[in-house]
C-alpha cells in the first residue's frame, strides 16, 4: 500500500523537472542569426520594443524600424510582428526587420537561401540600375527592382538605406543582385490583407491622387493599393474637365463603392466614390420651390434642350421651348453655350425622379402680358416680315410679338404685288385690326396705301381733270369756228 506523503511529494519532484526541462528547451542555444520569429509584442518602450521569443531571453527590437511612412507606430501591446534575428547572446536577441552591419559572404549566401532581408545602402546609379552596399559588400539593384512604381528619379534615392532581398547570389559572393521592390510588394501584401478585412465596401478612405485619366482619376490609399474614382462619381456638379478639379498630388476622402478580384492573381479592382462621402443634395431638405429664380450655368446641350445647374448637383433642364419668347429656337447652341450662365425660372419639380423644369424666357419676360397697352386697333406701325405662308405673311412688331397679315388683307389693297415682291427681313407699315391678347394673336393689314399710292391716286385724279377741261376748251374753240364760218356764207 501506497503512502500518500510519498506520492505527493514524486508529483511534485516530476513537475518541478517537466518545469526545468521546459525551461532549459526554452533556451537561446536553439536562436541562430538569420532566424525568422513571429513574436508578441510584450511592451512598448520610449526607442524600443520588447519581444516574446519563445525563449527565456526576449528580443528586442528599434522603435525606428518599426515606423510606417507617416513616423508613426502601426502596432500595439499584444500584436504579433514578423523579425529577423541579428545578433544573440546570454543577455539579449536583437531582432529586426533586415540583417545588416558587417557579415560575411557565407551570411549573406544563407540570407539568399532563406530569403531573409539585408539591409542596403543606396551608394551610386550605374547602368541599369544602383550599386547598393549591403553588410560591407557590393551589389547591384536593378532599377525595376528599386520601387515597385516607376523610378522617375534615380537621384532621390541615393544615399537612403532600404531593405533589400537577394535575388542572386554567384561567384562566392562576387555578383550579387537584390531586389527592393520584392521586400515592399511582401509588405504590401501583407497591408493589404488588414486594409480589406478592416474596410469593406461602405468605407470612407483618405487617399492621394496619383494620375487623371480621361475617365477617372486614381487614388492611393497606401502604398501600392490603389482605386479608381470614375468621372461620374468625383462630384454631384457635372464634370467635364477632371483637371478643372483635382490633380495629381490631392488628398480626398473617398467612399469605397466595391472591392473585385483583378485578372492576375493578388490584383483588386476597387470602386471609389468622392461625390458620395456627402451624401446627395438631393437627399437632403430641397430649399427650391416653384416660381424661385436663379442664376444658371449651363453645363451640358442636348437637341432637346440645356441642363443648368441651379445650386452644386442640383441640375434642371430648360426645354427647348421654354428659351425664347424673342425668336424661334432650332438648337439650343444657338442661344446658349456650356458654362454659360442663364437666369432661369422654376416651372416644375419632380423630387421621386430628381427632375427640375426650368424656363428661361419666363425669366425673361413674356411680352404679351401688357400688349393691350403697347398697341392699340387702327395703330399705323413699321414691322418686318418674319415667315410668309400661303394663307398670310407673319409679321414682327416688337421682339416676341408677331402678327398675321392675311392673304385676303392683301388682296384688297391698290397694288397687291406691291408686298407679295417683299422678302423675309424686309420691313413695311402695317395696320392693326384686331388684338386677342389672351390667344396671343394680333390681326394686321397693310396700311390703307402707303405714301407711293396716295401720289399715284392724286397724280391719276389730277390727269384725268386736266384731261376733261382740255377736252371741253378744244370742243368750245371747234364750235365758236363753225358759228364763224356759217355767219360769213350769210352775208356773202
Amino acid at each position: 500500500m501506497s503512502d500518500p506523503i510519498i506520492d505527493e511529494k514524486i508529483e511534485e519532484d516530476e513537475n518541478f523537472a517537466n518545469l526545468l526541462e521546459s525551461y532549459e528547451s526554452s533556451s537561446n542555444d536553439d536562436i541562430r542569426i538569420g532566424d525568422q520569429i513571429t513574436g508578441e509584442i510584450l511592451s512598448i518602450g520610449m526607442d524600443t520594443l520588447f519581444i516574446n521569443t519563445g525563449t527565456k531571453i526576449d528580443g528586442a527590437v528599434e522603435k525606428q524600424e518599426l515606423l510606417d511612412d507617416n513616423q508613426e507606430l502601426p502596432y500595439k501591446v499584444g500584436d504579433k510582428i514578423d523579425l529577423y534575428v541579428v545578433s544573440v547572446n546570454e543577455h539579449e536577441i536583437k531582432l529586426s526587420k533586415a540583417l545588416s552591419g558587417t557579415g560575411s559572404a557565407n551570411q549573406l549566401q544563407d540570407a539568399f537561401h532563406m530569403s531573409v532581408p539585408v539591409e542596403g545602402k543606396v551608394k551610386e546609379k550605374c547602368k541599369g540600375g544602383f550599386n547598393v552596399e549591403i553588410m560591407q559588400q557590393r551589389a547591384f539593384c536593378p532599377i525595376s527592382q528599386m520601387d515597385t512604381r516607376f523610378v522617375q528619379n534615380p537621384d532621390e534615392y541615393l544615399g537612403n538605406t532600404y531593405h533589400f532581398k537577394i535575388i542572386k547570389f554567384e561567384e562566392g559572393g562576387r555578383n550579387i543582385v537584390v531586389s527592393r521592390r520584392q521586400i515592399l510588394m511582401q509588405e504590401q501584401e501583407a497591408a493589404k490583407a488588414d486594409f480589406f478585412k478592416d474596410h469593406p465596401p461602405d468605407t470612407i478612405v483618405e487617399g492621394k491622387v496619383t494620375r487623371l485619366m480621361p475617365y477617372g482619376v486614381f487614388v492611393e490609399m497606401f502604398p501600392g493599393l490603389e482605386g479608381m474614382v470614375h468621372i461620374s462619381e468625383i462630384s454631384w456638379s457635372r464634370v467635364e474637365d477632371i483637371q478643372s478639379v483635382l490633380k495629381e498630388g490631392d488628398v480626398v476622402k473617398a467612399k469605397i463603392l466595391s472591392i473585385e478580384d483583378g485578372k492576375k492573381p493578388g490584383q483588386h479592382k476597387i470602386g471609389l466614390s468622392i461625390k458620395q462621402v456627402e451624401g446627395s443634395p438631393w437627399d437632403k431638405e430641397m430649399t427650391v420651390k416653384v416660381g424661385d429664380r436663379f442664376k444658371a450655368i449651363v453645363k451640358k446641350c442636348m437637341n432637346f434642350g440645356a441642363f443648368v445647374e441651379i445650386s452644386p448637383g442640383v441640375e434642371g433642364l430648360v426645354h427647348i421651348s421654354e428659351m425664347s419668347y424673342v425668336k424661334r429656337i432650332l438648337k439650343p447652341e444657338d442661344v446658349v453655350s456650356v458654362g454659360e450662365t442663364v437666369d432661369v425660372v422654376v416651372k416644375s419639380i419632380d423630387q421621386d425622379n430628381k427632375k427640375i423644369a426650368l424656363s428661361m424666357k419666363d425669366a425673361a419676360g413674356d411680352p404679351w402680358i401688357d400688349v393691350n397697352n403697347k398697341f392699340s386697333v387702327g395703330q399705323i406701325l413699321e414691322g418686318t416680315i418674319e415667315r410668309k405662308e400661303k394663307y398670310g405673311y407673319f409679321v414682327s412688331l416688337v421682339p416676341g410679338v408677331t402678327g398675321l397679315m392675311p392673304v385676303s388683307a392683301i388682296k384688297k389693297i391698290h397694288n397687291p404685288s406691291r408686298i407679295e415682291r417683299l422678302n423675309i427681313g424686309e420691313k413695311l407699315n402695317v395696320a392693326i385690326k384686331e388684338i386677342n391678347a389672351s390667344e396671343r394673336r394680333i390681326s394686321l393689314a397693310p396700311e390703307d396705301g402707303d405714301e407711293n399710292e396716295k401720289n399715284w391716286e392724286q397724280f391719276s385724279t389730277k390727269s384725268k381733270s386736266k384731261t376733261t377741261q382740255k377736252d371741253s376748251a378744244s370742243n368750245n374753240s371747234s364750235d365758236f369756228s363753225d358759228q364763224l364760218k356759217k355767219l360769213k356764207m350769210k352775208f356773202s
